[in-house]
């Protein structure tokens, strides 16, 4: 029987233990007996304060208010002493600042969405009016982030188990019972759904469930030593075009709010590379916005080489800042958009909270050894020379755009390799990038699908002469370097390796501590040059270890006015 859908039910599966553990924590702690609390909110069945509230008829606040109201006349009726520090509000409280999102459901959820299901948090919840009312925010905002659909019981004013919200779901995900699955922890909620024809869960323990998610579902969920991160679509994400000057504007994507976190992709890649940090970036409180950088996709891509020069591209990057009122922020990037990253921590210190590099090195520039000369000596740059030639390389790789991206982008995995592909070094005398490449290579296991659809409708409008042009600015980099000689990079910073690139060894950021005193190091040994596609959840690990250790950012200044 084919399964296409899944809800969830948000407290004590999703986000957990649960409002009834908490419950019980305020009745302990008050001396109250079992069950007083849950009585007095369920007094009157559906018409009573937990009902209403559930349906949307009143208030977080008014349920509190009226609890509390209704706990002082059950104990007097009781005889129950009532602590005069008891409080209801209190108890709503601690379960939303002492819950804790259930990630390995939660990345369940998101490998089955990878593998075409709808993904539905189907939860009883209230309209949150409270003092902590920002938490429920977040929290929705999370949830809507991760799942195809949210209904919460007081927008649609029903409530679980009235078998109306089960068919009001049902509409929603235009599926047929026989083909959802239900998870929820309360056998009532359940009930319902069994006899329409859903497949349902008891949720007791997450593994448990897990494996009955499994077998119903059909999609591998345990015994993955790394399950892929949520990623962010690019029809659900809010785009954004910022204009630097006259003829050059800047694509960018944008999610979450917080402490600004700017990413830079690298060649030959788009902002899309980062779909796997955005959301996990923006859920851990952060403002996340990748950009795409110059001569990539929807961003301007002028023909002239000297626009691609780290010095006015991190002008470029400086004005973007200007342009979105961001005074400061981190910066985040991999390949060319760790260079730019590195310059733009070295030339514009004040505007970089802190900085990181996925597997480009900071080195500083060598004014006793030109750089072309030192980079002809390093077999594995040969593919540079070969890019150095206006309209040889953009022939070569816009000749198919898929084939050139399915060629280049693939991870190190032993299923992922290409049978008898060629080094890096020796382009030139093979006479192209792509010589001695199959024809037509079947699609990595890092981009595919819809992923590699998108990337090349991104060169299909930009094409590759502004993405090669970052390559043709080697001496005007390395005379701009030079300008800096001696400064080191004084904010704080990570460099993350990868101990599988080819190109950008782990061995080439050694002695970095010399240039860079605040520098933190992550390393990811089985993975290739694609990080951030190749090991997302390794690489989401350290970013947000290295970034919840960042100092607390100062206080906006207070600028008199002139």
């Amino acid at each position: 029987m084919a399964r296409r859908a899944v809800l969830f039910d948000l407290g004590g599966v999703l986000f957990g233990p649960g409002l009834q553990h908490f419950l019980g924590s305020c009745e302990r702690d008050s001396a109250l007996p079992r069950n007083f609390l849950q009585k007095v909110m369920l007094d009157g069945g559906s018409d009573g304060p937990l009902g209403k509230a559930m349906r949307g008829q009143i208030s977080l606040s008014q349920l509190c208010s009226e609890t509390q109201e209704g706990c002082g006349k059950h104990a007097a009726a009781a005889g129950v002493p009532l602590p005069e520090t008891f409080s209801v509000a209190q108890a709503f409280e601690s379960a939303a600042a002492e819950g804790r999102i259930n990630g390995p459901l939660l990345r369940a959820a998101a490998a089955l969405r990878r593998n075409g299901f709808k993904t539905c948090v189907l939860t009883n919840n209230w309209i949150d009016d409270s003092a902590g009312r920002h938490f429920t925010a977040a929290l929705m905002n999370v949830l809507r982030r991760h799942f195809d659909l949210v209904i919460e019981s007081c927008r649609v004013g029903m409530q679980k188990p009235d078998p109306g919200i089960y068919r009001s779901a049902l509409e929603a995900l235009q599926a047929q019972p026989h083909e959802v699955i239900f998870l929820d922890d309360v056998g009532e909620n359940l009930k319902p759904a069994q006899q329409m024809g859903m497949a349902t869960i008891l949720v007791r323990d997450t593994e448990t469930a897990l494996k009955e998610l499994q077998e119903l579902s059909g999609v591998q969920l345990l015994g993955q030593e790394e399950m892929l991160p949520t990623a962010c679509d690019p029809i659900n994400i809010s785009h954004g075009y910022v204009p630097i000057r006259p003829g050059v504007q800047l694509h960018f994507v944008e999610m979450g709010q917080g402490p600004v976190v700017c990413l830079f992709h690298g060649f030959p890649e788009s902002w899309f590379s980062w779909r796997y940090q955005i959301p996990a970036l923006a859920d851990a409180g952060f403002r996340v916005i990748a950009l795409e950088m110059k001569g990539y996709g929807e961003s301007t891509a002028p023909p002239d080489i000297e626009e691609y020069s780290q010095e006015v591209i991190c002008k470029d990057l400086a004005a973007f800042l200007d342009k979105l009122g961001i005074a400061q922020a981190v910066l985040v990037g991999h390949d060319w958009g760790g260079a730019a990253a590195w310059n733009m921590a070295l030339f514009y210190p004040e505007r970089v909270r802190a900085v990181a590099s996925l597997n480009t090195p900071y080195r500083p520039a060598d004014p006793g050894v030109d750089i072309v000369e030192a980079m002809r000596s390093i077999p594995t740059f040969d593919y540079q020379f070969y890019f150095q030639e206006p309209g040889v390389a953009e022939a070569e790789l816009e000749k198919d755009i898929g084939r050139t991206l399915k060629v280049l982008i693939r991870s190190v995995h032993q299923e992922d390799r290409l049978p008898f592909a060629p080094k890096l070094s020796g382009v030139l005398q093979r006479g192209g990038l792509l010589v001695g490449f199959p024809e037509d290579p079947p699609a990595s296991r890092i981009l595919g699908g819809a992923a590699l659809s998108y990337y090349v409708q991104r060169f299909a409008k930009s094409g590759f002469r502004g993405p090669l042009n970052w390559y043709r600015n080697m001496r005007p980099n390395w005379r701009w370097a030079l300008s800096a000689a001696g400064r080191k990079v004084a904010v704080p910073a990570l460099m993350v390796t990868a101990g599988k690139d080819a190109v950008l060894r782990p061995g080439m950021s050694e002695g970095m501590e010399q240039w860079i005193p605040q520098l933190s190091r992550g390393h990811i040994e089985d993975c290739g040059h694609w990080t951030q596609m190749e090991r997302p959840a390794a690489l989401n690990g350290i970013l947000l270890e290295w970034l919840r250790k960042l100092p607390d950012g100062a206080s906006p200044p207070k600028i008199s006015r002139l």
